[in-house]
């Protein structure tokens, strides 16, 4: 093989090892890449049906259920509702009325199933894709909160 052949066969490999070492990095951020929908989303069918993502809004008043370690809670932008259930122990600042976001997937029955519940840590804080959902939200017209299992989702 001469010198030339050697160089070339060195700078092929080098291209394919560089190739393949960014489509395992591409290949597991696509993967653990987690986008955040708001209930309205939800019930417009923009979240993904297989696929774990970010639902986030306030817990509605009224609508926390205990059952030990199981909870079941609604979580709304003042224009849709989605029924959540988690198992597990809540954030010590999870509140009704407050903001939360939960991580997890939809289920067949419309029902959100968190693996994972973030509540704001203080008075000032929500996260920013809520906080701009519900501003989007209370500027439309305000109506009553259909859950999305009410509109046959």
């Amino acid at each position: 093989m001469t010198p030339r052949r050697k160089r070339l066969a060195i700078a092929a490999g080098v291209l394919l090892a560089l190739a393949a070492a960014t489509a395992l990095v591409l290949n597991a951020f696509r993967s653990n890449l987690v986008f955040f929908f708001t209930p309205t989303q939800v019930a417009a069918g923009e979240a993904p049906q297989q696929r774990p993502f970010r639902l986030g809004g306030l817990v509605r008043a009224g609508s926390v259920q205990r059952e030990g370690v199981q909870i079941r809670f609604i979580v709304t932008d003042t224009q849709r509702e989605v029924p959540v259930a988690y198992t597990g122990l809540l954030p010590d600042l999870f509140k009704e009325g407050k903001g939360v976001v939960a991580q997890g997937a939809l289920g067949p029955d419309g029902v959100f199933v968190a693996r994972e519940v973030l509540a704001k840590h203080d008075e000032n804080y929500m996260p920013p894709e809520a906080a701009e959902a519900l501003k989007r939200a209370q500027a439309q017209a305000p109506q009553a909160a259909p859950t999305l299992v009410e509109n046959g989702r």
